[in-house]
């Protein structure tokens, strides 16, 4: 499926359960500091969810624990219901749960087009070796249909003029483009976001905040946003979670986040 199909598809509700994502009671220690104590989300398919708070909050370990690069000590994560506590970050990233990173991480020595396409190449094309040996029509045909599928995305992220360029070349910002297409290759059912406008030009700023409206618009996929630009997340969330020294301090939509006072204080002021 198309970012484009995923526009065009019909609406459902926003607020029928289970989430997409929701997190029950995280804790994560590192060598007896708490890090997340008690921490508990939830994020809906259609709608984005805004994650801020100070620096050493807590934000990148909670996207670690949901992602499954790290365990918590306590507590579960549930994957549209499912207990995927125990399941690898591989696992996860297949089933549709895909993220991006405060820095980024591209492979430096692809090209831009190929780090999109590996993302969708784990499926395989049926056959094996001998299916490549011969061209197999099966295999040309799904070859066809990724690489359609990614230049799309490619599109979107305004990548096309760098398709066949090295990644680990490319400046900072639109290196982070590339890691946000290859997220968007396979239309991900939960998208992390993790500081993803640093580094952004402002034309970059506006196809990131284009890719995030398609995806609310298709009500396929949730998103949580991690970032210190509290004008783009208020201008792109549905609800915000506060997180501070690692515990949910508020939560709300966003105008009463901005209205609350402990917010206020601790973080906007």
């Amino acid at each position: 499926m198309t970012i484009t199909d995923l526009a065009e598809a019909s609406p459902g509700p926003a607020d029928g359960p289970p989430p997409a994502l929701a997190t029950r009671g995280i804790g994560v220690r590192f060598a007896g500091t708490v890090a997340l104590r008690d921490v508990s989300i939830e994020a809906r398919s259609g709608q984005v969810l805004g994650l801020i708070g100070p620096n050493g909050a807590g934000k990148t370990t909670l996207f670690d624990a949901i992602s499954g690069i790290r365990r918590p000590d306590a507590g579960t994560i549930e994957f549209e219901g499912e207990d995927v506590t125990g399941r690898s970050a591989v696992w996860r990233a297949r089933a549709g749960l895909r993220r991006t990173f405060q820095r980024q991480q591209v492979f430096g020595r692809l090209t831009v087009e190929e780090n999109l396409l590996c993302a969708t190449e784990w499926h395989g094309g049926g056959g094996g070796i001998l299916a490549d040996l011969v061209a197999s029509p099966t295999r040309r045909r799904l070859e066809r249909r990724r690489r359609a599928q990614v230049a799309e995305v490619l599109e979107s992220c305004g990548l096309t003029d760098v398709r066949h360029t090295l990644a680990g070349s490319l400046p900072i910002g639109t290196a982070r483009m590339v890691e946000l297409g290859r997220a968007l290759a396979e239309s991900p059912r939960i998208l992390l976001l993790d500081e993803p406008t640093s580094g952004l030009g402002e034309a970059e700023v506006a196809r990131l905040s284009a890719a995030i409206r398609r995806l609310n618009a298709a009500r396929r996929c949730a998103v949580v946003l991690v970032e210190h630009d509290i004008t783009f997340v208020m201008e792109h969330s549905d609800r915000v979670v506060v997180l501070q020294r690692g515990e949910v301090l508020a939560e709300g939509g966003t105008a009463d986040i901005q209205a609350n006072p402990q917010v206020r204080e601790a973080y906007l002021g």
